[in-house]
């Protein structure tokens, strides 16, 4: 069974829509700027924040609740980009489960998964089914993980439709405060470093058959997906081997059985080395799979380092790129959180 991406929202200081992360991503506009908080340096912190006029007010049914400010942050930003998704879908389309990537990184009062998906709903209305939702603290991977689990479950006839997605908000007092101790920030004083950002990103999948059936045309078509961890993490006292993006993007291309290497990569690069250095591992393991003049996108120069949205926010972006034809497929996405998630995602043009 065919398994293709039916829709896809996304909202980041890039844009509040796809089309327009999409436009800002493909110009190469940063859109950062300093804010009233200062580092341990007293110098303002530069980050990538989402316009708070772009984004719906908390609903009144939790107004009363007194959540912390990053959960309504995220819960805001996460209701503006299931907004994105749905706009061109039809208004009937039954609600399906969610599997939702939160972020890696707690602060000073621990995000409950359960509980927030139980808000997102009273935030966002029924436009998912709440008892058969997922939300998983992983970062940055964990949206293609979700992704992953998700193309399973509609491949093995379990599902018609799914939505997957992440959502974070690095804009936290306490966030920046230890990423700025550990000299992650990228700043005047640090070179190695990145972005702070923020964002949310969703997209619908489902069967080829049903998403024909309902009249949507789909933007892509997951060819192959995998996942894998990394046991010498950016936290781990493990020697760093690159093993799992290695292993991650291996199986997806293994799954995939392409007949055309890949073309476009879009990566969840943020400005660290490390990075870098990880993907240099995967490609030389992998390098009869990719194209020689094959193309790299890190849309954190324009965005930020969204967290647990960030690779959400890249299988939207390629998705948009191969069904707009300026992204050249097929298309290999992956993420890399700062523990030991790793996952890939090939997606290519559909029939």
């Amino acid at each position: 069974m065919n398994v293709v991406i039916a829709a896809a929202g996304l909202v980041s200081a890039g844009g509040l829509s796809l089309a327009e992360n999409a436009a800002t991503t493909r110009s190469r506009l940063a859109c950062f700027r300093e804010i009233a908080w200062l580092d341990r340096r007293f110098e303002s912190f530069i980050v990538a924040g989402v316009p708070d006029d772009g984004l719906p007010p908390l609903s009144e049914a939790l107004v009363a609740t007194r959540l912390p400010s990053r959960e309504v942050r995220t819960l805001r930003l996460a209701h503006a980009a299931l907004a994105d998704l749905f706009a061109g879908l039809p208004s009937d389309l039954l609600a399906a489960p969610l599997l939702l990537g939160l972020s890696e990184h707690n602060t000073t009062q621990t995000l409950d998964p359960t509980g927030f998906l139980h808000n997102l709903a009273l935030q966002a209305g029924a436009c998912f089914e709440l008892a058969g939702s997922i939300a998983a603290p992983r970062g940055r991977a964990a949206g293609l993980m979700a992704l992953g689990r998700a193309t399973n479950c509609i491949a093995s006839g379990q599902a018609d439709f799914m939505l997957v997605g992440g959502v974070d908000s690095l804009i936290d007092l306490y966030v920046l405060g230890a990423l700025d101790r550990a000299e992650r920030i990228r700043g005047e004083a640090v070179s190695d470093g990145f972005t702070p950002g923020e964002g949310a990103a969703f997209l619908l999948l489902a069967s080829e058959a049903a998403a024909r059936d309902r009249g949507i045309r789909p933007l892509a078509r997951v060819a192959g997906s995998g996942s894998a961890t990394e046991a010498g993490h950016l936290y781990s006292d493990e020697p760093y081997l690159g093993d799992g993006l290695a292993a991650a993007v291996g199986a997806a291309l293994e799954a995939a059985a392409l007949g055309t290497p890949i073309q476009t990569t879009c990566c969840s690069f943020n400005g660290e080395r490390y990075w870098a250095r990880e993907f240099g591992v995967t490609r030389i393991r992998n390098a009869e799979h990719f194209a020689p003049d094959s193309r790299m996108e890190h849309p954190a120069e324009c965005f930020g380092d969204l967290g647990g949205a960030h690779g959400a926010a890249l299988a939207a972006l390629a998705a948009h790129g191969i069904a707009n034809g300026y992204m050249g497929g097929p298309v290999l996405a992956y993420a890399s959180s700062d523990r030991g998630d790793r996952a890939a995602l090939v997606l290519d043009r559909t029939a």
